[in-house]
């Protein structure tokens, strides 16, 4: 029997939620810039560990607040399935503080409107544009210790346009939502490599 884990991939206009989706999928990139106008559904398929799950993973438009409710996320379009995800990824880009208020916002709503005692939603934080290293409004590490030790979060940067920790960052997520899920003790994970041809990705 095959898991289906579902992954909403949120973030502000530009920050390259789309372009992280489409190399980890397609291994592909695309200069022009195309903002993302209406909720987008992939469903590719990865192996973890020998075993198989089929994603489904949400590319939602920018979204004013996190939906707090179901029936506000029926009311908009764009917030389908969101409330129900299994694992979110919020994604910003390195160069852009405003990106990074979104993120912080939309996590915490994450937490007001998900978290209960029984379960915790995995979350993971994602850097976009490390290609851009140089222009970064705050040093990594100092990110990184804000997500992790703070939030509670994973973090990852990557590189869309170079496809520099895409397949890590879907790894590090599901690594997490996955032992979550099962309520094993988080083992590590080896990258055997990834083939794109099939949409099928070995992790």
């Amino acid at each position: 029997m095959v898991e289906t884990l579902s992954i909403a991939v949120i973030g502000a206009p530009g920050v390259g939620k789309t372009s992280i989706i489409r190399q980890f999928i397609y291994n592909d990139f695309s200069e022009v810039y195309t903002p993302t106008r209406s909720r987008y559904v992939y469903r590719p398929s990865v192996i973890l560990n020998g075993n198989m799950y089929e994603l489904k993973v949400l590319d939602v438009p920018p979204i004013s607040s996190f939906p707090s409710s179901s029936s506000q996320e029926w009311l908009d379009l764009r917030c389908r399935g969101v409330r129900n995800a299994n694992a979110y990824i919020l994604v910003y880009d390195i160069c852009c503080v405003e990106s990074f208020e979104y993120v912080k916002m939309i996590r915490q709503q994450i937490v007001e409107h998900r978290y209960s005692s029984s379960s915790e939603v995995p979350i993971l934080v994602v850097g976009n544009k490390r290609d851009l290293q140089r222009q970064r409004f705050m040093p990594r590490r100092a990110v990184s210790v804000l997500v992790k030790k703070t939030w509670k979060c994973g973090y990852v940067e990557c590189s869309a346009k170079f496809n520099w920790h895409v397949v890590l960052l879907f790894k590090e997520l599901l690594g997490i939502a996955v032992a979550r899920g099962t309520r094993h003790n988080h083992t590590s994970i080896r990258l055997q490599g990834a083939l794109q041809r099939n949409r099928c990705t070995i992790m």
